[in-house]
This record gives C-alpha cells, sequence and structure tokens, in this order.
C-alpha cells in the first residue's frame, strides 16, 4: 500500500491550485515535510532569504531537532548549537 505522494502528483496538485497561498503551501508540505498546523504557523521571520532557510516551530515535542550548520543535534529549549555555537531561531 502506498503512503507517500509522488514528485509528479505534487506538481499535478500545484497546478490545479487556483491560487498562489494554495501553490505554496502544497510545495512547504512536500518539500519541507512539515506539518499543516507548522506551515499555517509559519511568519515572514521565519524565513532566510539570504541562507534559504525556513525555520519551523514543531508543535509535537517528539522531534528530532538538528543544527542547519553542522547536524548536531539540539533540544528545543538551545538557543545555541551545543557543537558549532550557531545562534538557533527561538521559537516563540
Amino acid at each position: 500500500m502506498k503512503t507517500y505522494v509522488e514528485p509528479r502528483e505534487v506538481t499535478l496538485m500545484e497546478k490545479a491550485t487556483t491560487n498562489l497561498r494554495d501553490r505554496l503551501l502544497i510545495r512547504l508540505l512536500f518539500h519541507l515535510g512539515c506539518r499543516i498546523s507548522e506551515a499555517l504557523a509559519l511568519k515572514v521571520e521565519d524565513i532566510d532569504f539570504i541562507r534559504g532557510t525556513v525555520t519551523i516551530v514543531h508543535l509535537k515535542r517528539r522531534v528530532k531537532l538538528s543544527c542547519s550548520n553542522c547536524g548536531a543535534g539540539i533540544a528545543v529549549s538551545h538557543s545555541y548549537c551545543p557543537k558549532c555555537g550557531l545562534r538557533i531561531n527561538e521559537a516563540t
């Protein structure tokens, strides 16, 4: 039984949308792998256009987070990466 969406199916869904908001939401869900509630909670400040990153506030607690710079594991409460010292955007 298939439990995932193929890239060609995502393309078909994007083409079927009638507005930019829905197309963007489909892309976010597919490319970032986030939940709908996480995608809907995104703010402009969560997007770093220079680094090409999106900070997602995880609403579920059992999520493994990692530093975008070095890949080290971080906790929800971390302000800085324990390995490389990169400042972590606070989820508030």
